[in-house]
């Protein structure tokens, strides 16, 4: 599975973005490392999800490591990987339930968002093989179904979603994105996607 030229900007972008600005241009051994991912198959959704995943931990670090490479997420993306293999291995037996325990009130409380979770859940677990001929079918389900969930978790915010916007909108034109670009687009659906379900301690990962 080769990478395309967006994906590849989108993985520079978003380590600018998570970074600040600092090394947003990707060092040769970098370019090894996502040759090594392009070459195991792994797509570069879990990449970009793994990047947040070690940022996220480092952010929680009283004295974060200084020097930060492309090879310090190996871990994060093998984890990623895994994560996606034992969902997809978990297919009609997955609780479609499992994980909403935790959401917050009142998006926890609304039997649309419920459902709406359980049915992306299924859609999830029900993922046939990339070869298969409905592959791509079932996966635009899928999105849909996520994307139906996350407008409701949007709405459930209300007036707080304003200032939510403004500042991501900030943190992608510090990363130098261009606005209304594919990469923009991209990475404005990936982060805002983080904020809402961050907001209500919803489970998106993976």
């Amino acid at each position: 599975m080769a990478y395309t030229r967006e994906e590849k900007d989108w993985l520079e972008q978003e380590w600018a973005f998570r970074a600040w600005g600092r090394a947003g241009l990707l060092s040769t051994d970098d370019y090894r490392q996502v040759l090594a991912w392009e070459a195991a198959g792994v797509p570069m959704d879990l990449v970009v999800s793994a990047l947040n995943a070690f940022f996220d931990r480092r952010e929680g670090k009283a004295k974060p490591r200084t020097f930060v490479a492309l090879k310090h997420l190996d871990r994060d993306v093998a984890k990623a990987v895994k994560l996606r293999e034992a969902v997809l291995r978990a297919g009609p037996a997955l609780d479609a339930g499992l994980g909403w325990e935790r959401v917050k009130p009142p998006l926890a409380q609304d039997p649309r968002a419920r459902a709406a979770f359980e049915a992306w859940q299924r859609l999830r677990a029900a993922a046939p093989s990339p070869e298969a001929a409905g592959y791509l079918a079932h996966h635009d389900q899928a999105r849909e179904a996520r994307a139906a969930l996350l407008a409701l978790a949007e709405e459930a915010l209300g007036p707080v979603a304003e200032p939510l916007r403004a500042g991501l909108r900030e943190r992608l034109l510090a990363a130098d994105m261009k606005e209304g670009g594919l990469v923009w687009t991209r990475a404005w659906a990936h982060h805002w996607a983080r904020i809402v379900a961050q907001a209500w301690d919803l489970p998106l990962d993976a």
